[in-house]
């Protein structure tokens, strides 16, 4: 769960997942990345610790890493055989997404996609829907959305080469596993708006590190020669294909 500076959200963005563990009845914990903030957000979670030490644990960046920073290092300090990000703004409510953990059993990745757009801002709507069409036009995929809370199996995120560090990690990872063969799951899940702050994606900085990491994962895909893998002798796929 990255969280750079939501004090106002944090809190309910925790207690909701562990509801949705609950509920869901999963064993599940919550690795909250503090990536920078300056407000209340790291003492907020700090209390949710106390209150539930088994479940919630958080790592400190000092200074500003970035979402994709935060997601690998979340993979790599989680104990779980299934890393899902749920952001700390709590704009996704996470049984949305949780309630499709039972798909992984099938495939290596359930990738939802926004049902009630409405809740976003018409703006927000068109970038995404031309980022969409360029992915897709670009990689010869038909995604219905790539950047989404996606659920990976964690076997699969260790394995890769690249770890991007910007709001295009998302798409990075997808397209380099489904370009590898690993079978996926499209699913629908309905976003909510935000209650406090506000996005950190659609910056001219943002910008200039999603067109980046784009053309490298065009280079890697389409121009480099990369030693052919079978599938993780862990993965749902190897087993689907055995």
């Amino acid at each position: 769960m990255p969280a750079l500076n939501e004090e106002a959200s944090i809190s309910a963005a925790i207690d909701d997942t562990l509801t949705a563990f609950k509920g869901l009845d999963l064993k599940g914990e919550v690795v909250v990345i503090n990536d920078g903030s300056t407000d209340s957000t790291p003492g907020i979670v700090k209390q949710k610790m106390q209150d539930s030490p088994q479940l919630i644990r958080m790592v400190n960046h000092d200074k500003p890493m970035g979402v994709g920073a935060s997601f690998w290092d979340g993979v790599d300090a989680a104990g779980g055989n299934i890393i899902c990000m749920l952001p700390g703004d709590n704009e996704i409510e996470p049984q949305e997404i949780l309630q499709y953990l039972p798909l992984l059993d099938g495939v290596d990745m359930v990738v939802p996609f926004t049902f009630n757009k409405e809740v976003r801002t018409r703006f927000r709507n068109i970038l995404s829907a031309v980022y969409l069409f360029i992915i897709n036009s670009t990689f010869r995929t038909s995604f219905n959305y790539t950047n989404g809370t996606i659920m990976y199996r964690k076997s699969l995120l260790k394995e890769l080469d690249c770890r991007n560090s910007s709001f295009f990690f998302q798409t990075d990872i997808l397209m380099r596993l489904t370009k590898r063969g690993y079978l996926f799951a499209e699913v629908p899940y309905r976003l909510r708006a935000r209650v406090g702050g506000k996005t950190k994606a659609i910056t001219w900085r943002s910008f200039c590190k999603v067109a980046n990491g784009y053309f490298k994962l065009i280079k890697t895909i389409y121009f480099k020669k990369e030693d052919k893998k079978g599938f993780n002798v862990n993965s749902a796929t190897f087993q689907r294909y055995k």
